[in-house]
């Protein structure tokens, strides 16, 4: 028999070394509509989290590495480039899957310590397309499951999610776990051309609504919210809307993060579909990764008083020291 083939793209290249090599040697498992999928050899799945962001946790695990989903705005697109792919599009057609992840979990849990929280899906969706196949992710809940005393959450766009809801709940019964369903926005046609490969709004705000029923905390992460895209009043407050007849447990927003290469796919892409907003994206994110400050907190306003008037609580948002009630267009730039 013979063996499998090398990515391709990496077999001209001397001198790979770390997460790069690995890649290279990664064999290919099949082909889908222009996605391959690799193998990926790794010496470690939890990663302690760096950043000056101010994150809400302290470890991550990533199942895969790149996304099918194709969001325009994926801020996770860099992680490619630490394996030497720098086409954007890298990220959504190469999808690599990691190797005996349960046991490399069993072995680092250890290092996790009271308090600290778990991620699941920082950097790639933990319920992509590649998950049916490959059962990464279920087989992290598995090890999960043995254990106790974990700060557990989940971030994905997937109703692939609930086909787990069963083994959540284990997870659930000596841990705290809660599952984040991005919706970004409850128009189909938007979100079709903003996240063209993910599922539909509907169904990830029934995936949330069948994880609660099945005893498993699940709330509504909005972001990114696209400033002049998804951003207007009634939009959000359809969201919110939506994800309170859904029974979410919560809901929260951030503003768009966008990275050079995100940048990179998401100007080509807002020239294509809203040109008239291209030349205030590249003024405000010529410099800055961030938009200012003072957006983001017009932003938490309005979203904590949709909270307010459709009854959804946010235990991520508590130490909002007051909510604004009265709920006005926000300027953009």
């Amino acid at each position: 028999m013979s063996s499998l083939p090398l990515l391709p793209d990496f077999e001209a290249r001397p001198k790979l070394v770390g997460i790069a090599r690995l890649a290279a040697a990664g064999e290919s498992l099949r082909e889908g509509h222009n996605v391959e999928y690799f193998t990926l050899g790794t010496r470690s799945l939890l990663s302690r989290v760096v950043s000056g962001r101010n994150l809400p946790f302290t470890w991550a695990i990533n199942p895969y590495r790149g996304c099918e989903f194709a969001c325009k705005y994926c801020y996770a697109r860099y992680t490619h480039e630490f394996m030497e792919l720098r086409e954007g599009v890298d990220f959504e057609r190469k999808i690599f899957v990691k190797q005996h992840a349960a046991e490399l979990l069993r072995q680092e849990l250890r290092k996790v310590k009271r308090g600290e929280e778990i991620a699941i899906g920082t950097a790639t969706d933990p319920y992509q397309p590649a998950e049916r196949r490959f059962e990464v992710t279920r087989a992290i809940l598995e090890e999960l499951a043995r254990h106790s005393g974990f700060e557990i959450g989940i971030v994905t766009k997937s109703n692939l999610v609930t086909r787990d809801a069963e083994i959540l709940r284990r997870v659930g019964e000596h841990n705290r776990i809660f599952v984040n369903v991005t919706v970004t926005t409850v128009d189909t046609e938007l979100a079709r051309k903003i996240e063209p490969r993910a599922p539909r709004p509907d169904l990830r705000l029934e995936a949330v609504r069948q994880l609660n029923l099945a005893g498993v905390d699940a709330g509504v992460i909005c972001a990114p919210v696209l400033p002049e895209i998804t951003d207007r009043p009634r939009d959000l407050e359809a969201l919110v809307k939506a994800a309170s007849e859904a029974g979410a447990k919560y809901i929260f927003a951030n503003p768009l993060f966008l990275k050079p290469c995100s940048a990179a796919v998401f100007l080509p892409f807002l020239e294509e579909h809203f040109p008239s907003l291209v030349d205030r994206y590249r003024t405000h994110y010529a410099d800055r990764a961030f938009l200012p400050k003072g957006y983001g907190q017009r932003l938490s306003h309005l979203i904590a008083a949709f909270r307010k008037k459709y009854g959804i609580g946010d235990e991520h948002a508590r130490s909002s020291r007051r909510v604004h009630t009265e709920v006005a267009q926000m300027e953009l730039f």
